[in-house]
């Protein structure tokens, strides 16, 4: 028997999952997840070991086993934060966007109504993961309007090859002229994150700004002071609702944005 093995073979589950803790912040990953499934073989019940097994397979960018210790620990406590959180995160490197984002989604939900406090963390994931998701649908877009392009100019080459060279080159132009229509179109289309809530991620709308020169939209705000609690959601300095005063200029930037990109009303 090993000496490791003799000193961990007699500790209770809670004091192998304390060394686990210590190994991880030595970021000993590998030693700190053979820790935390020796806690785990003693108590299978305590979903905490499961996060924190995961974590050390995120550290080590192991994503689906990360994946398979987050499900198994939500499977003993749905409302675990750290649960949906870390799974989103893996989820998310593992480009299951749809999926990674209502983990984290509920994440930050659930953050709010036990008021755990993760700072800009899960919410700045959350904004990553929307924002890649977006970034793969616009790509494909793009690659799709670029194909029928390439596809009806195919058509219309072959059909005018047996046509006088006049009438050919009258269609190539109707065609040209067509697509030139959604060139605007095709160019990437993202909406700049300042002109996002801080708090729901959606297009600000009626923009509020605090004594910390923080932006909100109004009535995400007065829900978190309503709910949470009076003090601002990123800066933490105390707040109270008469503080908030109409940020104009930021509506006046968000309208103008508006004004020229009007798809941004579908974000």
């Amino acid at each position: 028997m090993s000496k490791h093995m003799y000193t961990t073979a007699n500790l209770s589950d809670v004091e192998l999952k304390d060394q686990g803790n210590r190994l991880f912040s030595a970021r000993k990953y590998d030693d700190a997840v053979n820790l935390y499934t020796k806690a785990i073989i003693k108590n299978s019940t305590n979903a905490t070991y499961f996060t924190n097994r995961a974590l050390c397979h995120i550290k080590m960018k192991r994503w689906e086993t990360a994946c398979v210790d987050c499900r198994r620990a939500l499977d003993m406590d749905p409302n675990l934060v750290k649960g949906h959180f870390f799974l989103g995160l893996s989820l998310m490197e593992l480009e299951s966007f749809d999926e990674a984002i209502k983990h984290l989604q509920r994440a930050h939900d659930l953050a709010k109504e036990q008021k755990l406090n993760f700072g800009d963390d899960i919410a700045s994931q959350l904004r990553l993961a929307r924002k890649k998701r977006w970034n793969i649908q616009e790509e494909k877009r793009i690659c799709q309007e670029i194909e029928l392009q390439t596809y009806l100019n195919r058509l219309i080459t072959e059909d005018m090859e047996n046509r006088l060279a006049k009438l050919k080159e009258n269609h190539m132009t109707e065609l040209n002229n067509l697509f030139a229509k959604v060139d605007d179109r095709r160019r990437k289309r993202e909406v700049p994150d300042y002109l996002c809530g801080k708090i729901s991620f959606e297009l600000l709308v009626d923009p509020v700004i605090t004594p910390s020169g923080m932006t909100y939209e109004r009535k995400d705000i007065e829900e978190h002071l309503q709910r949470v609690g009076h003090f601002d959601p990123v800066t933490r300095v105390k707040l109270t609702q008469d503080q908030l005063i109409s940020n104009y200029s930021m509506k006046e930037v968000v309208d103008a944005f508006l004004q020229e990109n009007e798809w941004a009303l579908d974000y």
